[in-house]
């Protein structure tokens, strides 16, 4: 077992689940720790209650990893007579950094979802709810040939050139350009009146929209020509794997009584169980599932032809009029249930990052309902 430093867990969990793709509303990230100290021991789970933070403690683990924020609304007091303040207070005085991966892992490329399919043996075919690509912008500029290295230069140091893994990047060709100065120019090159040709390169560069005031500042700022010739597009926003939620096919089709079955022994046993709505005869091919709360994808999941919809959380009226409307089969698990198989996959991530962490999955089952009818 070898220790690594917090802010190098962060690093692999952000570079999994980036929080980028956290919605407006979410909390993710380092909600107590301190970066700069080692971690030898990480306990995943997808809450942090009184019990897991007590087995994270137990076991020694510097770092407890979580699916749902503690913090998720703004808080006036974590003091420790408070029951968030008191979890707060143990792990801080614990040396126990704790860290969340909410929406963020919801939305990511393998993420909770993924794991959700995984568990009720479908192959992902895509995202239910796909997050559009980043958007950014392509700059194409025309520059004398003399010229090209210092205005590139000024564009990457503006934040151009950068994509994924790598930076100063750009193309460019060589070419012949014209222009006329009329009166009142300042021409840097050619005569008032006079048609000009010059031998220039024509670069191209993406950089992040946000960007664009400081491009262009560096791009007038390094070109040597009053008016610098230069043009700017923004990709569509296209779909891409990232996104809420999956669609994904069985190798062999099932009836939904089967694939309920499949369900219940695919994902952890709770008090509230695995339900289905639909025909129990119904052919099961192409499936939906959110792992998590998803009514919200109901309207999205019937226009998409699935046969089946696995999530958690229905509610009677909403899972009433979809099925009165003819949409899919519906199959409710219980909330904590299709999440928890993604507590494996970030366990995997940061495993296979940093062979030397000991690691595990809670064994507290953080779904709050504890008796059903068949225990009265």
């Amino acid at each position: 077992m070898t220790a690594v430093r917090l802010a190098d867990l962060i690093a692999t969990l952000d570079a999994a689940y980036p929080p980028r793709l956290a919605e407006s509303w979410d909390s993710v990230g380092l909600v107590c720790g301190d970066p700069a100290e080692p971690v030898s021991r990480v306990l995943f789970a997808v809450d942090a209650t009184a019990a897991v933070v007590a087995e994270a403690i137990a076991w020694g683990a510097q770092a407890l990893v979580v699916h749902h924020p503690l913090l998720l609304r703004g808080v006036d007091t974590v003091a420790a007579d408070t029951p968030k303040g008191a979890l707060l207070h143990r792990l801080i005085r614990s040396g126990c950094a704790l860290f969340t991966a909410h929406t963020n892992a919801d939305s990511a490329d393998p993420g909770v979802s993924d794991a959700l399919a995984h568990a009720v043996g479908l192959t992902v075919t895509g995202a239910l709810d796909p997050k559009p690509l980043t958007a950014v912008d392509t700059w194409v500029v025309q520059v004398p040939h003399g010229d090209t290295e210092k205005v590139l230069a000024a564009l990457f140091a503006a934040g151009a050139g950068t994509g994924g893994h790598y930076d100063d990047a750009a193309w460019k060709v060589a070419g012949t350009s014209q222009f006329r100065p009329l009166d009142g120019a300042n021409p840097a090159l050619g005569a008032i009146g006079e048609l000009h040709t010059v031998d220039e390169d024509r670069i191209e560069v993406i950089a992040p929209p946000s960007r664009r005031t400081a491009v262009l500042q560096a791009l007038r700022a390094a070109h040597p020509y009053e008016e610098p010739a230069y043009h700017v597009t923004e990709r569509a926003a296209l779909p891409s794997s990232l996104g809420i939620g999956r669609i994904g096919e069985l190798a062999v089709p099932e009836t939904l009584r089967e694939f309920t079955a499949r369900v219940r022994a695919g994902l952890p046993a709770t008090t509230w169980g695995v339900r289905a709505a639909g025909d129990p005869d119904r052919i099961i091919r192409r499936v939906a599932v959110c792992g998590g709360a998803g009514d919200s994808f109901l309207g999205k999941v019937a226009r998409l032809g699935v046969d089946a919809y696995v999530t958690s959380d229905l509610r009677h009226h909403p899972a009433d009029e979809h099925l009165r409307a003819g949409g899919p089969a519906l199959i409710d698990a219980a909330h904590w249930a299709t999440e928890f198989p993604w507590c494996a996959q970030a366990q995997d991530i940061v495993g296979k990052a940093h062979p030397g962490l000991e690691t595990r999955v809670s064994e507290n089952r953080t779904d709050p309902w504890t008796i059903g009818a068949a225990d009265c």
